[in-house]
């Protein structure tokens, strides 16, 4: 069985061989490698995912690991719509500091009901869900994706894993029931938001189908956009988007 943790740490910030940097430190150079040379590049978020263009997770976000950035961004933006802040709040200049979330908080990856594993893997499938959003991974995408995945440096389990999400129609339903806990479905919601840059219809149109059936309120919403928007820094040439909401939030007692 693989790892589930190093599976989601190498889709937040997969190493680029022979340079130190991660996938999303350097997403346009490893989209480049992966163009010039795909022997050499060796990506996996560049593969899956693709990080040529859009924003990229950066600094402090990586620097945690997979599990603790999306407990960490998830708690962030929790933290801030209960205190009442507007979302524009948390978008000051410079790279902001990412804690993981406290241990005695149900976003602590200790506190899954169903174990750190398994909910590693629902945050996985979340990725995978949203990436697809837009239908860019067709039947002949999924073949190429395949190719290079030998070479991405997995395990032949996580390689059988991945493939097979690639192939699954989409199940909400099951993505949702994943989510046990109030701060769980934060999380996956967060993860999706961070698969992805939603710049297409398909892609905006899903994120919102899926905070409907988490039963998320708009105005937490907001404070993961501009909190995950706040982890992640340009691609050259794109200009940073617009903090979404701008009124106070209403705390909600469900957490």
């Amino acid at each position: 069985m693989f790892d589930p943790k190093k599976l989601l740490n190498d889709l937040l910030g997969s190493q680029i061989p022979g340079t130190g940097s991660t996938v999303r430190d350097k997403g346009g150079q490893a989209m480049q490698m992966a163009k010039d040379n795909p022997l050499a590049a060796g990506a996996l978020a560049a593969v899956l995912l693709g990080t040529g263009a859009g924003r990229q997770v950066t600094g402090t976000a990586v620097k945690l690991g997979g599990l603790a950035v999306v407990g960490g961004l998830a708690y962030k933006a929790y933290q801030n719509y209960k205190n009442g802040k507007a979302p524009a709040e948390t978008q000051v200049a410079g790279e902001p500091e990412l804690l993981p979330p406290p241990a005695d908080t149900s976003f602590h990856p200790s506190q899954a009901p169903q174990g750190e594993d398994e909910f590693t893997l629902t945050l996985v499938r979340a990725m995978i869900s949203a990436a697809k959003a837009d239908g860019h991974i067709d039947d002949d995408e999924r073949q190429k994706i395949a190719g290079k995945l030998s070479l991405a440096g997995i395990d032949s389990d996580a390689e059988k894993f991945l493939m097979s999400e690639l192939e699954r129609p989409l199940d909400l339903d099951t993505l949702v029931a994943g989510a046990q806990t109030d701060a769980q479905k934060l999380e996956l919601y967060t993860a999706s938001r961070l698969a992805i840059d939603p710049n297409t219809r398909a892609e905006r149109g899903y994120l919102d189908l899926l905070a409907g059936r988490l039963s998320l309120p708009d105005a937490l919403l907001d404070h993961v956009e501009a909190t995950v928007s706040a982890a992640k820094v340009p691609a050259p040439g794109e200009q940073a988007p617009e903090v979404p909401g701008s009124g106070k939030a209403t705390a909600n007692s469900r957490w």
